[in-house]
C-alpha cells in the first residue's frame, strides 16, 4: 500500500476531470480539439494512477477462489472475479482523508459504514469496456455539505459544488439519487429538479441520452438541509447517487439527445401497468426485499423507460429477518445479458458461496441463468444494498475518450470538433441565474 503522495486538495480536480469526463467550462471555448484531448489523456492517466495507489493491495482484485468442497448448480451464475476500486476524497475532503485512514486503523468495513454516516468520498468504477459491455462506468458519490465548514466556503471560490457544463456524445447517462438531489440545466433548455427527498416528489433518476450531442451541467442540491436537521442552527445536506455511463448501439449514436425524470412506482399486488416515466419498486411479501428496476426487467415487471441498448439497471436492498434465517434475492438473466456486474453499497452477501464485503465490485461469469444474492442473518448488519447491472454485449468496436464514447477515433474526434463549433451549444457559467442560462441557450442553440 502507499500513501498518496500530492496534497489531498488536487483529488477533487481529478475526480471532477476524470469522473464525469472534462469539466467543460468557459475558459476551454477557443481550445483546439488536440489539446482537449491531450487533456483528456492526461487526467484520465493521473485519476487511473492515483487509484492504483489508493486501493489496498490486499483487496484490490480477488479471484473467485471456491474449494472443490463448495458445491454450486451449473445453471447458477458464478464469480468471475471480484475488485475493490479506489474510494477518493472530496465533498468534503477533510472527511474523505479521514475515513482513508479510518480504513487502516479499524478496518474496511468500519471505514464503509462511517462513510455511509458521513460522507466525503467518491468512487469511480473504471470498467473495461470491451469486458463490462454495454457498461462504460459506474460511480458511486457519497458526500456531505455543512454549513458550518469553513473550509467549503473556501472551497467554492475554485471548485464548484456539482458539475459544470460540459459534452457528451454517444452514449445515456443514468443518474441514481440515493439521498439528496441534483439541480440540471442542459444545451436544449430543460431544467430539472430530482432527488431522493421529499421536496423531489418521488422524481429520483435522471435518463439523460446523450445521442448526437448535449451539454449539461448538474449541481448538487443543497438548497435544503437534511430532515433531521431542519430547524436546527448547524446543518448537513447529505448526498448520495450513482452515475452509470450506458452504451449506445452505433446505430443509435447521433440520435436526438434529451433529459427524461423517472419517478418511484410502488408496484401493488393488482398492478396492472407500469406508468410511464416510473422505476417500478417490488416489496417481496415478508417485506425482506425491496427491488428497484431502473431499467429492464425483474421477476415479470418491466421498467417503462425506452431503452436501445439491452440492459438492465437494478438496484436490490436486502433487510435482515427477525428469524434467524438469511435473505434470499433470485433473478432468472436474460440469455442475451452475458455482462453481469454487481456492486456492494452496503452490507455484506454471499454469492457463489462467498462472503462479499462492501464497496466491492463483483463481475460474474458469462453463462447461468440464475443469480441468487443472499444476505446472511449473521453478518452484523441490518441491512444489505447492491446494484446490479446487466446487459447484452454490442459487439461492435468502441472508442471513448473525456466525455465522448463512439465507435472509432474519427469519431471521436469529430465529436471535439463539433463540440468546438458550438454545434452542441456553448458552454456557460454556473454562477449564471435562470433567466441569464436561458438567453445564453437561446443566443448559442444546440444543432441537435
Amino acid at each position: 500500500m502507499k500513501f498518496l503522495n500530492s496534497s489531498p486538495l488536487l483529488l477533487p480536480t481529478i475526480v471532477l476531470l476524470s469522473c464525469r469526463a472534462i469539466a467543460f467550462s468557459p475558459r476551454y471555448r477557443g481550445q483546439s480539439p488536440q489539446s482537449i484531448r491531450q487533456h483528456s489523456k492526461i487526467t484520465s492517466s493521473i485519476a487511473l494512477r492515483v487509484s492504483n495507489d489508493l486501493v489496498d493491495s490486499s483487496g484490490s482484485e480477488i479471484s473467485s477462489s471456491n474449494g472443490p468442497g463448495v458445491s454450486h448448480n451449473s445453471s447458477s451464475r458464478k464469480i468471475a472475479r471480484i475488485h475493490k476500486f479506489a474510494r477518493l476524497p472530496v465533498w468534503p475532503v477533510w472527511q474523505g482523508v479521514f475515513l482513508f485512514f479510518a480504513s487502516k486503523l479499524f478496518g474496511q468495513q468500519v471505514a464503509a459504514q462511517w462513510e455511509d454516516s458521513i460522507g466525503g468520498r467518491v468512487c469511480p468504477n473504471f470498467f473495461s469496456p470491451t469486458e463490462t459491455s454495454p457498461f462504460v462506468l459506474m460511480v458511486h458519490h457519497r458526500h456531505a455539505f455543512m454549513n458550518w465548514d469553513p473550509i467549503r466556503y473556501i472551497q467554492q471560490t475554485f471548485f464548484p459544488e456539482g458539475f459544470p457544463a460540459h459534452p457528451h456524445r454517444g452514449f445515456i447517462t443514468v443518474t441514481y439519487c440515493l439521498k439528496g438531489g441534483m439541480i440540471h440545466r442542459d444545451s436544449l433548455g430543460i431544467k430539472q429538479i430530482y432527488g431522493a427527498e421529499e421536496r423531489h416528489g418521488g422524481r429520483h433518476v435522471q435518463w439523460l441520452t446523450a445521442g448526437a450531442g448535449i451539454q449539461h451541467e448538474e449541481m448538487w442540491d443543497v438548497r435544503e438541509p437534511d430532515a433531521k436537521d431542519k430547524g436546527s442552527f448547524l446543518w448537513t445536506s447529505s448526498q448520495e447517487l450513482y452515475q452509470i455511463w450506458l452504451n449506445l448501439p452505433a446505430a443509435y449514436k447521433m440520435s436526438a439527445p434529451g433529459a427524461d425524470m423517472l419517478e418511484a412506482y410502488a408496484v401493488k399486488e393488482n398492478s396492472s401497468a407500469i406508468p410511464t416515466g416510473s422505476t417500478p419498486i417490488i416489496t417481496s411479501m415478508d417485506e425482506s426485499t425491496i427491488t428497484t428496476i431502473v431499467c429492464g426487467e425483474y421477476n415479470g415487471v418491466k421498467a417503462s423507460v425506452e431503452c436501445p441498448t439491452d440492459a438492465s439497471i437494478i438496484r436490490v436492498q436486502l433487510k435482515k429477518k427477525e428469524r434467524n434465517s438469511p435473505t434470499v434475492w433470485t433473478h432468472n438473466l436474460p440469455p442475451s445479458h452475458k455482462t453481469a456486474i454487481l456492486y456492494i453499497r452496503k452490507g455484506s452477501i454471499d454469492v457463489d458461496g462467498e462472503r462479499i464485503g462492501p464497496h466491492h465490485t463483483v463481475y460474474l461469469t458469462a453463462s447461468g441463468a440464475q443469480l441468487t444474492i443472499t444476505k446472511p442473518h449473521d453478518d452484523g448488519n441490518d441491512e444489505a444494498d447492491v446494484l446490479l447491472l446487466s446487459g447484452a454485449p454490442l459487439n461492435e468496436p468502441i472508442a471513448s475518450q473525456g466525455s465522448m464514447v463512439m465507435n472509432t477515433d474519427t469519431e471521436i474526434r469529430e465529436a471535439y470538433m463539433d463540440f468546438q463549433k458550438g454545434f452542441m451549444g456553448v458552454p456557460w457559467s454556473e454562477k449564471l441565474t435562470d433567466d441569464e442560462w436561458r438567453k445564453h441557450v437561446a443566443r448559442f442553440p444546440s444543432r441537435y
